[in-house]
């Protein structure tokens, strides 16, 4: 969630700031953009992705980071922060620091009533400007709903969605990198989250 914007400061000037800030900031065109902590369900929906994630990926070239780490949008000179994203074959940093990546090729947002909107319109356009980025998944911390992205070779979109928690969620763009199978049900992803009803709007 972005909260406030700071005066002009060029991206190196954001850099220094952010790896000495105690908060996560984003940054777009000259500004920083405070972001707000997240709810105890996003932090159980986001432990429980990376645990199973990565647990299947444990012996493979790809790797499933946190929100820690910062992905660069070079095209445009962002730097924002996924709430999980994976990056297979070696990832690809801006700088010694290792801290953003440049190079995602899954990542995933879990939604709220503030950052929805901002995440399937602003942000995920500004996603499709990374040549890596192949599949997007959106995750509701309130019902069991996923909704997956996954772009073709001729740069369309193929929408998917999943509301039962018995549906399994497939990580697609991983079949050619890694002979594992990558995937997660709904089950898995709500594990020990208050879920109500898709119609309790």
């Amino acid at each position: 969630m972005l909260l406030h914007k700071n005066n002009t400061i060029t991206p190196e000037e954001y850099l220094n700031l952010e790896r000495l800030s105690e908060f996560k900031n984003e940054y777009f065109n000259g500004e920083m953009f405070a972001m707000a902590g997240a709810s105890r369900e996003h932090n159980q929906i986001s432990s429980n992705i990376i645990r199973v994630l990565a647990n299947q990926l444990l012996d493979t070239q790809c790797t499933v980071f946190a929100s820690d780490m910062k992905i660069k949008i070079d095209a445009i000179g962002k730097y924002t922060y996924p709430d999980v994203v994976v990056v297979c074959g070696g990832g690809q940093y801006e700088d010694d620091f290792n801290d953003t990546l440049l190079n995602p090729i899954v990542i995933m947002e879990i939604l709220s009533k503030s950052t929805e909107g901002y995440d399937r319109g602003d942000k995920f356009y500004h996603y499709q400007l990374i040549d890596s980025f192949i599949e997007y998944i959106l995750i509701s911390q309130n019902f069991y709903r996923v909704e997956k992205f996954v772009r073709q070779i001729d740069g369309t979109w193929i929408y998917s969605k999943y509301n039962n928690p018995q549906d399994v969620v497939k990580v697609e763009s991983l079949k050619a990198i890694s002979p594992i199978k990558c995937e997660i049900t709904l089950e898995e992803i709500y594990q020990k989250v208050n879920i109500r009803s898709l119609y309790e709007l």
